[in-house]
């Protein structure tokens, strides 16, 4: 019998994944990680749930504190990150660099063959032997499809992975956690950051840093001041509300040029663009990427995604030419690929 462990926050998808590969005949034991210092938000009640459903499955739950790796992989590169221009993705590290490492850690420790999570993606093998993860289940209003957040993974990652929830909707996994009697059935999603959950990027940087983001000068696309910003980490590209500038017309974020902390105001029209390209490459379906390749290239979590193509233009850097242009393709954004339905891969948008 394959023993597994599954990475389980408390919520209603970790806990179906846990229950449905028992169902299937693994040995199963859970997995709940500690991953920030504030209480409100490293949740102490998401292990008390975490708990509660290892109990009613009969498993054995191991609490596991990378609160100190959160913190330098996640935490200090998102306070980076903004203090640069850019708008990170830290989800996309946090799976690559801590829960993946992290819960394979632990397998090797308790002698599990394989990690899973409740992560809404099919984890595929192709017939050039490579590992990648496939689009989830639905159509476009009912998938939770999740491939965006993982397009880091590694090789060895996705081989010894599981995800018991690849071929099934939100809907679906809530009507299992019902008919299993799963006590976290109708427990909310969690939608904001996990760190900062009153969403005030700023404030948080601001606190958590010691070190006040300067003012500096709104300017417009031919360079005249326009007025006066409040710090260059309250800002992205493609931002229009709270902006704190009135112009008589509808103004929207372009570009922030963190060396001379300005921060450059443009019309709606002025945010598209046909071309991007990308670094920190990681590929799935294929080792590399030879000559031009057609794909969908999605520029952020809630992009439906879009006809491209690309072609590897540096060692460690990818080109992406759109058939139309996308609007406010942002710099520190994850840009992810697709192909026939799965992973060719991804990388970090400059």
């Amino acid at each position: 019998m394959a023993k597994v462990l599954v990475g389980m926050s408390g919520g209603v998808d970790s806990s179906v994944a846990a229950y449905l590969l028992k169902q299937q005949g693994y040995d199963v034991a859970g997995a709940t990680m500690l991953t920030w210092r504030d209480p409100v938000s490293s949740a102490p009640s998401a292990v008390e749930d975490a708990r509660r459903v290892a109990d009613m499955l009969g498993i054995p739950l191991h609490v596991m504190d990378y609160r100190e790796r959160f913190r330098r992989c996640v935490v200090d590169t998102f306070e980076q990150e903004y203090e640069r221009g850019r708008t990170p993705n830290p989800c996309v590290i946090c799976n690559r660099f801590v829960k993946w490492e992290c819960l394979l850690a632990g397998a090797a420790e308790i002698g599990a063959d394989y990690v899973a999570t409740g992560h809404y993606a099919r984890v595929m093998r192709l017939g050039n032997g490579r590992w990648t993860l496939g689009i989830a289940a639905g159509d476009e209003k009912t998938s939770k499809d999740q491939t965006y957040a993982l397009c880091r993974l590694t090789q060895e990652q996705i081989s010894r992975t599981l995800m018991p929830l690849g071929a099934c909707t939100k809907h679906e996994v809530r009507e299992i956690a019902r008919s299993a009697g799963i006590p976290v059935a109708d427990k909310p999603d969690s939608e904001e950051n996990c760190f900062i959950p009153d969403g005030d990027y700023a404030g948080f940087i601001e606190r958590d840093t010691g070190r006040e983001s300067p003012g500096g000068n709104f300017i417009s696309e031919d360079g005249r001041v326009l007025g006066r910003h409040r710090g260059i980490i309250r800002y992205t590209v493609g931002q229009r509300k709270h902006l704190g500038i009135a112009l008589g017309q509808p103004a929207y974020v372009r570009e922030i040029r963190p060396s001379s902390n300005e921060v450059v105001l443009s019309g709606n029209d002025s945010l598209f663009s046909r071309v991007l390209t990308a670094k920190g490459i990681s590929l799935m379906a294929v080792p590399e990427i030879t000559g031009k390749m057609s794909v969908i290239a999605k520029i952020r979590y809630n992009h439906r995604g879009a006809p491209a193509i690309i072609e590897q233009t540096g060692e460690d850097e990818i080109t992406c030419v759109f058939r139309e242009p996308q609007r406010a393709v942002t710099p520190g954004q994850t840009a992810v690929f697709y192909s026939d339905g799965y992973l060719i891969g991804g990388g970090t948008i400059t």
